[in-house]
């Protein structure tokens, strides 16, 4: 295992070279847009997941596991594209854009104070919608591990993020949507001392929270994953700067 120490705030410490084609989710109910969404990102590098809904992403996710990124329409029939992005951030803290219309102007300000990343106006030009989805990829940087349906810690442990679940040899550990959120914080950043107050911001954006409350769910999913909690193998406490989750050699 290596570890780095930055600190996420920093945009230049979470830049990483990318393991192949970055995945995204686009959730738009409209074919057309959906078929130009996908046609540009794709000659633009990316793998493009699309749904015409909110539960036809969901769907996908249940089967694929985590993509890097989510692109979201606001107005969508059956689940609005808010409370997709709301569930989507309760459990992984996934970077979300949204797909916004003229007269959604408030939508948008409460979207991008509480949990998204950007936000894209229809109609939108291409090369504008292909900018907006790389600069977010560069300030996100690449997930620490490589990002598969479950995804391989070591021979003991992996991570079934679109379930909610570890996998401690190979047997099921339910996790909490918190316990979820923070394992996915953590391993996004593997190899970097991510921040306690950078941790308290992505947890709970819209609450103050304080440091005893993220010990006290740290304890809990060191209590889920590790083989011996009190000396912790997968999330190590940096004193006086933060958590830390190794990058295990594959």
């Amino acid at each position: 295992m290596s570890r780095e120490h930055t600190t996420p705030s920093d945009d230049a410490a979470l830049r990483a070279v990318p393991t192949g084609a970055r995945r995204l989710l686009a959730v738009e109910d409209d074919p057309d847009i959906l078929r130009v969404i996908r046609t540009e990102l794709e000659r633009a590098g990316f793998e493009v997941w699309p749904a015409l809904s909110a539960e036809d992403g969901l769907a996908l996710l249940e089967k694929r596991g985590l993509p890097h990124l989510a692109l979201v329409d606001i107005l969508l029939p059956g689940m609005d594209g808010l409370t997709l992005a709301r569930k989507l951030q309760e459990w992984s803290d996934l970077p979300v854009v949204m797909l916004t219309s003229v007269g959604e102007a408030e939508t948008v300000v409460q979207a991008i104070e509480s949990f998204a990343e950007d936000y894209i106006r229809k109609p939108f030009n291409p090369r504008e919608l292909v900018a907006r989805i790389e600069r977010v990829c560069r300030r996100i940087g690449d997930f620490g591990y490589t990002l598969q349906p479950v995804i391989r810690v070591d021979d003991r442990l992996a991570v079934d993020f679109a379930h909610q679940r570890a996998m401690v040899e190979d047997k099921p550990v339910a996790l909490t949507a918190t316990e979820s959120k923070l394992l996915y914080v953590l391993m996004r950043q593997a190899g970097r001392v991510v921040a306690t107050d950078f941790l308290l911001r992505r947890l709970w954006p819209s609450d103050e929270v304080f440091e005893d409350t993220l010990r006290v769910h740290v304890h809990r999913l060191r209590s889920k994953i590790e083989p011996s909690p009190s000396r912790p193998r997968y999330v190590l406490t940096e004193r006086g700067a933060g958590y830390l989750f190794p990058r295990f050699s594959s």
